[in-house]
C-alpha cells in the first residue's frame, strides 16, 4: 500500500514560488503535487492518505538543511559515538531540520576517523533528521587562523590522510574546511573534486592571490564568513575580499547576531546572490542543552552573550548555540523577507553541496517538509514523507 500524506491550506514557500491557501501531497516519500487549495476535490486522494487542515497563517516550507554543526541538546560529534548522532538527529527535527552535515573539528587523524566511524554507522538509523553528509572543519587549516579549532590537529595537506578520511567517510564525505594558501592545496582540490566533496576555504590566513589561486582550484565556498580568516584590506583584499569580489564564491554565514553584525550580513545580501549564501549554526554540543554540565570538544563552557565562552584557557568564544529556525528568525527580525530567509536555510545548501532532490518542494523531490507557525515555531517536520516531529496544532 502506498503511504500518502497531504498538508491542506497553508502559504507554501516552496524555494520557487509563494502561494497562499495551497496543498502538498507526498507519496511514497516524495513530492508527488503541490497545487491551490480550489483544485483538492479534483485530486484522486486515497481514502487510506492522512490528510491534515493546516492553519491558514501556517507556512509550509522545504525542510531546512543545516550543513554545519557540531551538536545539539547535549549530543555532537565530540563524543565519537552513533548514539548521539542519533539523538542528534531527533533533537534536530523538533527544530525543524530535516537534513544535516555533522561536523569534525580538527583533531589527531586517529580521533577524526574514530568521529567519522561513529557518523557512518547512524547513517540509515535516523528517526529525525536526515545525515545529509559530513563536513570535516580542517585539519588543513591555518595555525594563524585556528579560531576554536585544537591545534595540535592542525596539518599541512596530506593526500594520503585526506584518502584515509574518505575511506572511511563510506560515501558520505561530502564537504572540508581548507585553508587556500597551504602547500598541495591544488592537488586535494583535484583529488576532492573527483569524490564529489565541497572544499570551503576557511580558518585561512590567505592573500587575495592565494584566494584566486583557490577558486581556480574550484574551491568555490566558504566556512563561516568574516569568522577565523584574514579579513578585507585596501592593499591586500585578503580571504573575505576573495569572497566578496568574486560572485561564484559561496559562503557560509553564522546568523546570531554576534559572529556577524546584522547589518554586514545584509550589506553581504547586497553583494550576492541568495543561492550563494547559506544559513548555518556551527552549534556546539550543548546548544538548547536542558539539563548537566556544559562541555564543548570535552572542554567547560557557558552560554553567556549569545555565544558559547570557554570557562578557562585564552580563547574566550568557544563557538555558536544557534538554531537554524532561531536564524531564519534573526534574518527576518533584520528586515529579510520570510522567504528569501527560508531559502538560504534550504535551496541554498542544497545548490552548493550538490544534494540531490532537495531543498524545494516541487514534484519528485524528497518529502522533506517543515510547518510554521504564523510566528515561525515548529509545528510539523516531515522526512520523506514521514511525520517525525508534531505539536499539537
Amino acid at each position: 500500500m502506498k503511504k500518502e500524506l497531504v498538508l491542506r491550506r497553508a502559504t507554501l514557500l516552496t524555494g520557487v514560488t509563494k502561494s497562499a491557501n495551497s496543498d502538498i501531497r507526498i507519496l511514497d516519500g516524495y513530492i508527488e503535487d503541490v497545487f491551490f487549495e480550489q483544485r483538492f476535490e479534483q485530486k484522486d486522494i486515497s481514502s487510506d492518505a492522512e490528510v491534515i487542515d493546516l492553519p491558514e497563517s501556517a507556512y509550509v516550507v522545504p525542510g531546512l538543511i543545516d550543513s554545519h554543526l557540531h551538536g545539539y541538546g547535549g549530543y555532537g560529534t565530540d563524543l565519537m559515538d552513533s548514539d548521539a548522532i542519533l539523538e542528534m538527529s531527533k533533537g534536530l527535527a523538533k527544530r525543524g531540520v530535516t537534513g544535516f552535515f555533522p561536523t569534525l573539528y580538527t583533531e589527531v587523524p586517529d580521533i577524526m576517523c574514530k568521529s567519522i566511524d561513529a557518523i557512518v554507522e547512524a547513517a540509515g538509523k535516523e528517526e529525525g533528521a536526515k545525515i545529509m553528509g559530513i563536513h570535516l572543519e580542517g585539519p588543513f587549516v591555518s595555525p594563524h587562523r585556528a579560531g576554536a579549532q585544537p591545534p595540535e590537529g592542525i596539518s599541512e595537506v596530506n593526500l594520503d590522510l585526506m584518502k584515509r578520511f574518505v575511506e572511511h567517510g563510506k560515501g558520505l564525505f561530502r564537504s572540508m574546511t581548507v585553508a587556500p594558501e597551504l602547500k598541495g592545496m591544488r592537488e586535494l582540490a583535484i583529488f576532492a573534486a573527483k569524490h564529489n566533496i565541497t572544499l570551503q576555504a576557511g580558518h585561512s590566513n590567505a592573500e587575495y592571490k592565494h584566494m584566486l589561486e583557490g577558486i581556480q582550484a574550484g574551491i568555490l565556498h566558504t566556512t563561516h564568513l568574516f569568522n577565523a580568516m584574514s579579513p578585507l584590506g585596501h592593499r591586500d583584499p585578503g580571504a573575505v575580499g576573495g569572497v566578496l569580489l568574486h560572485p561564484q564564491m559561496a559562503c557560509e554565514i553564522v546568523a546570531d547576531g554576534v559572529h556577524v553584525h546584522p547589518d554586514l550580513i545584509k550589506g553581504v545580501l547586497r553583494n550576492k546572490p541568495l543561492h550563494k549564501v547559506v544559513l548555518v549554526t556551527d552549534s556546539l554540543t550543548p546548544t538548547e542543552q536542558e539539563s548537566g554540565e556544559l562541555l564543548a570538544g570535552g572542554f567547560p563552557v557557558e552560554f553567556v552573550g549569545g555565544v558559547f565562552r570557554h570557562k578557562t584557557g585564552s580563547r574566550p568564544i568557544a563557538g555558536s548555540g544557534l538554531t537554524l529556525l532561531g536564524a531564519v528568525k534573526n534574518m527576518v527580525k533584520w528586515g529579510v523577507a520570510l522567504e528569501d530567509a527560508i531559502f538560504m536555510a534550504t535551496s541554498s545548501p542544497a545548490s552548493v553541496h550538490r544534494l540531490d532532490k532537495v531543498g524545494s518542494l516541487i514534484t519528485g523531490n524528497h518529502g522533506d517538509v517543515t510547518v510554521l507557525s504564523a510566528d515561525l515555531e515548529v509545528l510539523m517536520t516531515v522526512v520523506d514523507g514521514c511525520i517525525v516531529y508534531r505539536k499539537d496544532i
